[in-house]
């Protein structure tokens, strides 16, 4: 039938033109047959080599309905490789270290922990233990001579509490707020643990020494002396291959590879009477803070180059520097003036100054894991703070033992802790 319709059409273009109805009707029908002739002829050839894409079968009988095209889908950007310390959990955004500490992302390790505050008094010996809820202290531990800390452990299991004089740390189950039996540690000023978990770090303050220790049984592995005085809070780099230390007796920094477990740096602060405390790397890892009461600010230091750092002054007694959860500001606890600075780091400057009603002595401490409320310690006033991070308004004043020092809030937002009051990744 193809080939009569073909025949039939080159006829109809052969046939002298007549104007009678008949051939006018004639004509009509013929020029029908040409185009659905062409259309088929057309179609043929399609089939026969000059196909699309959407057109794949080669038989004019075999012919499928197109495929839909699919959507173009727009490239994943490649994620920054970070080449961490080995055993490092992956750096998760090379441009925020926090971005595993976002509101409600608590590991499958802590999600069935009652969120609480514990406090260690360091003239009380003891631990209080306060609902975040309520406000209401709930419970008094016993513990060593002198804590000044309480630290989560790397794995997110473990609450130390480290009594700095008793040369003891004492575990407490942050499930049951339980504590065990006191593990023999000299001079556990503060603690950390490298970014892989292989080594817990004491800063030994009086005994001038770094201490690398099992993170699980706290056996010393080894030894680091060190020249400065006083060795209490540090921070570790994006990668995990070094951490900054403040030295605050003798107003000294020091910088050390995690790997080799070795001071690989060390210079004086350029302030006489320099007394560095807290540390903290901004989100994109490119600074480190360092708060200083004596000189009434933060240092702001490049990690990498170790060179003079500068000083941003906050206010008088500056001590501690906790992140807000969106990775945005920094709450920075000036103790001897009982206010609170807020360091925005996308400007890159001071932008609010909350002062505490009838005073106070912020210290130590650490934001709700909503990261609604940052929980200080009052250091000199046997109390402790509460504080709305949207307003700056103080949320509760609550009564604890003497010298309330390096508090705890638990559980937190993160993947792993560095130690100290809560540094998490």
């Amino acid at each position: 039938m193809h080939d009569t319709t073909h025949r039939d059409n080159i006829h109809g273009n052969d046939t002298p033109r007549n104007d009678t109805p008949r051939n006018n009707a004639r004509r009509t029908l013929t020029k029908r047959a040409l185009s659905v002739g062409a259309v088929l002829v057309a179609v043929a050839l399609a089939g026969c080599g000059t196909e699309s894409k959407d057109q794949p079968d080669k038989t004019l009988g075999a012919v499928k309905p197109a495929k839909p095209a699919r959507p173009a889908q727009p490239a994943e950007p490649e994620k920054p490789l970070v080449r961490g310390l080995p055993g490092m959990p992956p750096v998760l955004d090379k441009t925020d270290v926090y971005a595993a500490d976002r509101p409600g992302r608590l590991s499958p390790v802590v999600k069935d922990f009652p969120s609480r505050v514990y406090v260690p008094n360091t003239e009380s010996d003891t631990v209080t233990v306060i609902d975040p809820k309520t406000y209401q202290v709930i419970e008094t531990i016993p513990v060593g001579v002198q804590p000044q800390h309480v630290v989560p452990s790397w794995d997110l299991k473990t609450l130390w509490v480290n009594n700095n004089r008793g040369h003891t740390l004492t575990p407490i189950d942050p499930k049951t707020s339980k504590a065990g039996k006191p593990v023999e540690v000299h001079d556990p000023y503060n603690l950390y643990f490298t970014p892989n978990g292989k080594h817990a770090v004491v800063m030994a303050s009086l005994d001038r020494e770094l201490v690398f220790r099992d993170p699980h049984t706290m056996k010393r592995l080894k030894t680091e002396p060190v020249s400065c005085y006083g060795v209490n809070h540090a921070d570790f780099s994006l990668d995990g291959r070094y951490f900054i230390v403040s030295c605050e007796f003798s107003g000294e920094l020091l910088k050390v590879d995690t790997e080799k477990m070795k001071v690989v740096g060390q210079q004086k602060l350029p302030f006489d009477g320099a007394m560095p405390q807290d540390v903290k790397i901004s989100p994109d890892g490119k600074k480190f803070y360092i708060a200083d009461m004596m000189a009434h600010g933060m240092w702001v230091l490049d990690g990498d180059k170790f060179d003079k750092p500068k000083l941003l002054p906050t206010g008088k007694g500056c001590h501690g520097l906790y992140v807000s959860r969106d990775s945005r500001e920094m709450y920075v606890s000036n103790r001897g003036e009982g206010t609170v600075s807020v360091f925005d780091f996308t400007q890159d400057r001071l932008t609010k100054k909350w002062r505490l009603p009838d005073g106070g002595s912020p210290d130590m401490g650490g934001v709700s894991a909503d990261g609604k409320v940052l929980w200080l310690s009052g250091r000199y006033d046997s109390e402790v703070y509460a504080i709305d991070t949207r307003t700056g308004v103080q949320l509760a004043r609550i009564p604890v033992g003497n010298g309330p020092h390096g508090l705890a809030v638990y559980p937190q937002p993160g993947r792993y802790s560095l130690g100290h009051t809560g540094i998490f990744r």
